[in-house]
C-alpha cells in the first residue's frame, strides 16, 4: 500500500511579520541599532540623488567613479571615507553636516 504523501506548505510572510519574527531575537534588535547611522545615511543619500532627479550612472559621472560604487554605497556594502562624502554632498547640491549627539 503507497502511503499518501503529506502536503507541508510553508505560510509566506509579509516584510512586517518578517520583521516582527527577526526582532524578538535580542542579538538582531542589538546589531539593528547598531546599524541605524549606516542606514540613515544610506536614506539620505538616495533622497538627495532622486530629488535632484539623477540617476546612479549620472551621479558616478559627476564624482568621476563607476555606477557600481554608487550602487555598493546605496547597497551599504561600501564604507566610503569622509572625503567621498563630502565630494558627494556637493555633486548632489548638499552640505555634509556629520553631528555627535550625547546618549
Amino acid at each position: 500500500m503507497k502511503q499518501a504523501k503529506k502536503s507541508i506548505r510553508k505560510k509566506w510572510l509579509t516584510w512586517e511579520e518578517h520583521r516582527k519574527e527577526l526582532m524578538k531575537d535580542p542579538d538582531v534588535v542589538k546589531a539593528y541599532k547598531e546599524s541605524q547611522p549606516e542606514f540613515a545615511i544610506i536614506e539620505r543619500i538616495i533622497r538627495a540623488r532622486i530629488n535632484e532627479g539623477v540617476t546612479q550612472g549620472e551621479l558616478a559621472k559627476r564624482l568621476k567613479t563607476r555606477q557600481s560604487a554608487i550602487s555598493r554605497l546605496e547597497s551599504g556594502t561600501a564604507n566610503p571615507s569622509l572625503n567621498f562624502l563630502k565630494r558627494l554632498a556637493e555633486a548632489l547640491d548638499s552640505r555634509l553636516e556629520i553631528k555627535l549627539v550625547p546618549k
